[in-house]
């Protein structure tokens, strides 16, 4: 037997390096949390022992949810049990004052001072060490099931269901995530012609793109651009005055900005005010957004650029709370760049939803390899794609969106090779972060 132990950032890397060295049969007997990951000890023809039968591969799922189940219960029960004993005592109470009957004898009462109640045990202190690694440990293997769990999903739909298998390919290379996947291909699964298959499913995904009704720039208001640094804040906006000048004029509208943090942001935003012709004020330090933005109250639109900041930045709150006052009434936009992995946008969302999204404008589409990642982010969190930008012209480069259209695209820039099968595996693990959702 070959006994071995892998460390890496996260359980799904750990897992990687034990397939690609060990393979498909390795066997995982210990893990456990460390500085900066996971430790995973792994070991290739490992026999279980007589005290640990093993359990078939496809009641797996199924037995760990009867297992957490007996857990819930067996919590339950305790806590009944400790609530029952407490309300026999003041049973007890209650039934002193009832008639007797005839068969039980009357004790005459006595004058005996009636015994004390015996003292309430402490409650034993809990080690906060000791509960956050039973809850390390905890998060680890259920991290660890959902990988294996995943991976075994996975080969048994390849072997029962090979057509359905290749439309999960497909979704893959476009870069859709596992739950999003697994909702689109529930409304095709009645349809055995592939080519057909695939056709819906791609009209259901464009149905579940959001698009507002009415063009932001037509609506008017205070539209703010907020995210994080890098996104395309302040080009988005330059072409969105742009757009609305050459359409309107440079008389009802303004441009604000409350980036004092990076260098020449106020510059560049008062160098488009001077060719646009159109006035740009900045919020002052101890001033509010409320108060900078009463002069401009007759302007149709005000354009406003904020600061990128990192979700751990105090100023960060302020920013998105000035966004989010009752007086101001913006409509606020997260920009997201395509080009941006899913773990930075699913970041930005958390960070910036804070201040109440009206929707969402995708950028450098001209640059992504994948728009499915960018796509599941706005279809979960039922964000409205508000615009899309694909290239440097301003405004050129800035379009309404165009729900078939940003479909078509997602599948001609979709990946050129097959996914592996580690990646398909990690696709099927994400299901079981998301219940099902219907469709409309």
């Amino acid at each position: 037997m070959q006994v071995k132990r892998f460390f890496a950032a996260d359980m799904r890397q750990a897992m990687k390096l034990i397939r690609d060295e060990l393979g498909a049969d390795a066997a995982i007997i210990g893990n456990r949390r460390i500085a900066g990951g996971v430790e995973l000890t792994a070991a290739l023809d490992y026999k279980l022992s007589a005290l640990a039968p093993r359990v078939p591969n496809i009641e797996l799922e199924e037995e760990l949810r009867k297992t957490q189940s007996r857990i819930v219960s067996a919590q339950a029960e305790l806590s009944l049990r400790g609530e029952g004993e407490a309300a026999a005592g003041d049973n007890r109470q209650l039934f002193a004052g009832l008639p007797l009957t005839a068969a039980e004898p009357l004790i005459e009462p006595t004058l005996e001072e009636p015994p004390r109640p015996a003292p309430t045990p402490a409650a034993p202190t809990i080690d906060q060490r000791a509960f956050d690694n039973m809850r390390h440990e905890l998060n680890g293997l259920r991290e660890l099931l959902e990988v294996q769990l995943g991976s075994l999903a996975w080969s048994q739909l390849q072997d029962a269901k090979p057509a359905q298998a290749n439309l999960w390919r497909r979704l893959q290379r476009i870069g859709l995530s596992g739950p999003l996947s697994r909702d689109l291909l529930a409304q095709v699964a009645g349809i055995e012609e592939p080519r057909q298959a695939w056709r819906m499913l791609l009209a259901h995904l464009a149905r579940m793109i959001a698009t507002p009704e009415l063009e932001p720039l037509e609506e008017g208001g205070v539209i703010a651009m907020v995210g994080p640094a890098g996104m395309g804040k302040t080009t988005t906006l330059a072409k969105l005055a742009a757009r609305y000048v050459l359409k309107y004029g440079a008389q009802n509208i303004a441009l604000v900005s409350m980036d004092s943090f990076r260098i020449g942001a106020q510059e560049q935003l008062k160098t488009l005010g001077r060719i646009l012709n159109v006035p740009v004020t900045h919020v002052a330090p101890g001033q509010s957004l409320g108060q900078t933005l009463e002069p401009l109250v007759r302007k149709r639109v005000v354009l406003v650029d904020t600061a990128g900041l990192q979700a751990s930045d105090p100023a960060l709150r302020l920013q998105l709370e000035s966004l989010a006052g009752r007086g101001i009434k913006a409509r606020n936009y997260l920009v997201l760049a395509t080009t941006s992995q899913k773990q930075v946008l699913t970041a930005a969302y958390l960070s910036y939803k804070r201040c109440g999204l009206a929707g969402c404008i995708l950028t450098k589409l001209d640059e992504t390899a994948s728009l499915g990642e960018v796509l599941s982010l706005a279809i979960s969190n039922e964000l409205p794609v508000a615009y899309l930008t694909d290239g440097p012209r301003i405004p050129d480069d800035l379009h309404l969106p165009r729900r078939h259209q940003l479909v078509s695209r997602a599948v001609s820039v979709q990946m050129q090779e097959e996914p592996s099968e580690e990646a398909m595996a990690d696709m099927f693990a994400d299901i079981y972060h998301s219940p099902p959702k219907r469709v409309g």
